[in-house]
């Protein structure tokens, strides 16, 4: 009788653990975001709305959808921006923020000014993702001019920093702030379905479709990050390469 009542409360402290235990879920995944913003001078007519793209990403990169599990993916942002006064200038605004701990970018942080040393941005940029080593992160780099004035790093120093992060699985794209050269881009590996121009008016929903793409990426290893017809209309792309 001893033992058999010692088998059922074992039997029943083994149903309770159960139970109570947390479900684990094996799907859940962690992603990174890197924003890299272009603070040049000639930024300074749209700098404002650029900022207010940043934020918006912020914030719907981290929104939980309809039928979404809240624990199905975990994200964090770091925004850097960069110009050159003799030298690159290189400031982290916001360095592994969670969307509880992410707080508006406004103009009191940083302001326009100096010329464009894309190339060394880019360097410091994927240094510092390399440094936190995500399992996935999108690198994304919004300029609104030509690089000139790089003294760290060469194009082709640039392109195996992106080629590095691009072999890791990494997603990243470059944006034209009402700028639809890309030059640049293509001279660092960038593929066309991966660039797009956005004319001013139109950045914050071209961002939010942006970061509603880097979700599915986080969630979804298959998934990757491209522009459709849909986002260049939306963001006026045609306009944007005409003007320039």
């Amino acid at each position: 009788m001893k033992r058999t009542l010692i088998a059922m409360t074992a039997a029943l402290v083994s149903a309770f653990s159960a139970q109570s235990a947390p479900a684990i879920d094996e799907e859940s995944q962690s992603m990174h975001s890197y924003i890299l913003l272009d603070r040049t001078g000639s930024m300074s007519s749209i700098w404002s709305e650029a900022l207010s793209s940043v934020n918006s990403y912020a914030e719907t990169v981290a929104t939980v959808r309809e039928g979404e599990d809240a624990d199905t993916l975990t994200t964090e942002i770091t925004l850097s921006v960069f110009d050159a006064q003799g030298s690159l200038q290189f400031d982290t605004l916001r360095r592994n923020a969670t969307p509880d701990t992410w707080t508006a970018v406004t103009n009191d942080e940083a302001s326009p000014r100096g010329m464009t040393p894309l190339f060394d941005a880019i360097g410091r940029m994927v240094a510092m993702a390399e440094e936190d080593n995500p399992e996935r992160a999108v690198i994304v780099i919004m300029t609104d001019g030509y690089e000139n004035a790089s003294r760290e790093m060469t194009m082709d120093g640039a392109r195996a920093a992106l080629d590095r992060a691009r072999e890791r699985g990494w997603e990243v794209v470059f944006l034209g702030a009402d700028f639809g050269q890309f030059n640049d881009a293509e001279s660092v590996g960038m593929a066309q379905s991966k660039t797009m121009g956005m004319s001013s008016g139109t950045m914050v929903e071209s961002m939010n479709r942006l970061a509603t793409k880097a979700r599915d990426y986080g969630i979804d290893e298959e998934a990757e990050i491209e522009f459709n017809e849909e986002d260049r209309a939306i963001a006026r792309e045609d306009d944007v390469k005409q003007q320039n």
